[in-house]
Formats: C-alpha cells, sequence, structure tokens
C-alpha cells in the first residue's frame, strides 16, 4: 500500500437511537478518509466525534443503529463482516483507546497481564514472549522502570501514567490504525505534552494512521496534519492543520475566536441561530 493511500474510508455515516420522543441523529452523513497522518476530530460535546470513532468499529451498543455507504479499511467493509471477523480487526489492526482510559483497564488484574493478555490474544504468543514485548512496549511509552510496574494494579498509578499504559496496550498489535478519543483529557500541560510526544513518536516509527478525537481546537491544530470540524453530527469543515486560521464556517470561525488569549479580553463562542440541516447546506470541505 501507498503511503498516501487511505487506510480508512467513511462514507455517508449515520448513527441513530430511537427513544420515546423519537429518533435521535448522532452521527448524520458523515464521510471522510484517514492515511498514514494525524487526522483530528474536534467539536463540542455531543457533536458526534466518539460516537464516530466507536460507530466504525462496530461499538455501538443496541438500540443504538449504524449505517453507512460503506466504511473500507484497506479493502474490507466493516460492515458486512460477521462479528467473528471484526475481533480480528478490532483491537489488532485497528485500536482504540478509549475516554479515561485508566478506568477502562480492569481493577483487579496487574497492569502488565492486561497487556500481555491483549498481545497473545492477537498473536498467539507464548506467556514469556508476551511479558517481553508488554515490557518492551512499556519502555516504548516512556515509563520507568517497567518492571515494576507490570506487577501494579490500576489503582496504583497515576492519570499520565494510567494513559500511557491503555496507548501500550492499543500498540502492542501493531495496529495500522489507532483511534485516540480524548487521550490527553484531565492531564496538565506537562503531561499532556509527554503523551503527545509519545503518539508523534510511535505513529512516525511505525507508519500508522491516528485518528485524533478532541474539544481542545488550539492542541489538535498543533499536533495534526488536517482536522475536521463536527457540529449537531455533521461535519462541517474539513482542512489542513496548517491553514486553519482560513477557515470559511462560521461555527470553526466561531472556535478560534474563542480561543483564550493572553493579549485579548476572555472571549463568548456565539450561538449560531440556525439547525443542523443549515448547517449541511454551509458545510465547507476543503480540498486537501
Amino acid at each position: 500500500m501507498n503511503a498516501t493511500d487511505p487506510l480508512l474510508t467513511v462514507e455517508d455515516l449515520n448513527v441513530r437511537f430511537p427513544t420515546r420522543q423519537g429518533v435521535i441523529e448522532a452521527v448524520r452523513g458523515t464521510s471522510f478518509s484517514v492515511g498514514r497522518e494525524r487526522v483530528g476530530i474536534v467539536g463540542e460535546s455531543g457533536s458526534g466525534k466518539s460516537m464516530t470513532g466507536r460507530a466504525i468499529l462496530r461499538l455501538v451498543r443496541p438500540p443504538g443503529e449504524v449505517s453507512a455507504r460503506r466504511i473500507d479499511f484497506m479493502g474490507e467493509d466493516l460492515l458486512s463482516l460477521s462479528e467473528r471477523e471484526m475481533r480480528r480487526i478490532r483491537g489488532h489492526r485497528i485500536s482504540m483507546v478509549m475516554q479515561d482510559p485508566k478506568f477502562s483497564l480492569n481493577p483487579v488484574i496487574r497492569v502488565g497481564e492486561q497487556i500481555s493478555e491483549a498481545y497473545r490474544l492477537h498473536t498467539r504468543a507464548s506467556r514469556r514472549a508476551a511479558r517481553q514485548k508488554t515490557l518492551e512496549m512499556l519502555e516504548a511509552v516512556q515509563i520507568r522502570d517497567p518492571e515494576r510496574v507490570y506487577q501494579t494494579f490500576p489503582h496504583e498509578v497515576s492519570g499520565g501514567m494510567g494513559q500511557r499504559i491503555m496507548i501500550a496496550m492499543m500498540l502492542i498489535p501493531d495496529p495500522d490504525l489507532l483511534i485516540a478519543d480524548e487521550p490527553t483529557s484531565a492531564l496538565d500541560v506537562t503531561v499532556q505534552m509527554r503523551v503527545l510526544a509519545i503518539l508523534d513518536k510511535l505513529v512516525q516509527e511505525r507508519g500508522m494512521g491516528l485518528i485524533f478525537i478532541s474539544h481542545d481546537l488550539n492542541l489538535v491544530s498543533s499536533f495534526c496534519d488536517r482536522v475536521i470540524i463536527m457540529y449537531g453530527g455533521r461535519i462541517v469543515e474539513t482542512c489542513r492543520a496548517a491553514e486553519l486560521d482560513k477557515a470559511e464556517h462560521p461555527y470553526t470561525r466561531g472556535l478560534l475566536a474563542a480561543l483564550p488569549r493572553l493579549d485579548q479580553p476572555q472571549a463568548r463562542l456565539d450561538v449560531l441561530e440556525r439547525d443542523p440541516a443549515w448547517l449541511k447546506e454551509q458545510s465547507v470541505v476543503a480540498h486537501v
């Protein structure tokens, strides 16, 4: 596969939840592609960005309904695969770091054993080989004294270390694509930068694609190659991160204007007096 070819192509993705008040459309007609690059998906809470990541891996639980014209991953349509075939891809060829990853760990199993289990599940490696690979992966995400951390329980590690442990677990099968859902949330700036540096290094060394989901436009624009802006379940704008200051959509411009600056009074995000149907008509997709 050429480095410029898309790893993932999503066409007309929709996620719906039936309720007593009617159907809630969490994701509406979303289309995008990801190559061996860093693509950021940004939007406020409820914009559909996390649900998009879950839908790609078919992790939306009933009564949620996922439909799409196509979710193509390296030539395979993920929607047409059986659950058994999806398990071959999920966590192996495509991995996902969930929000608050530390709390995704099993609290009664040692950290190292959980990472080793993830590796053995997809590779059939021996316990000894899996343990050695786990120690190497913990070192790769810049955890000091991997032997000690291997023996710890999740409640014994800090938030920043918990993030790195989950990143190690998701990367140990050597996936082609990593979906990171708010991997730096609730971390201080120093730890954030450390986690981003680890992700950047691993993406470059492994040549994998990264979908970086966040509500922090400033962070994504400085870290990613491309930025996708979501609002009301729709993609309203796509552009190169370096050209974000030239954004055309009123929602994106509002987000940029609301970023805090030391040399200006605190800004506020103006309310868009329109519904998402109007936003679809105003959507801007830059040719990148």
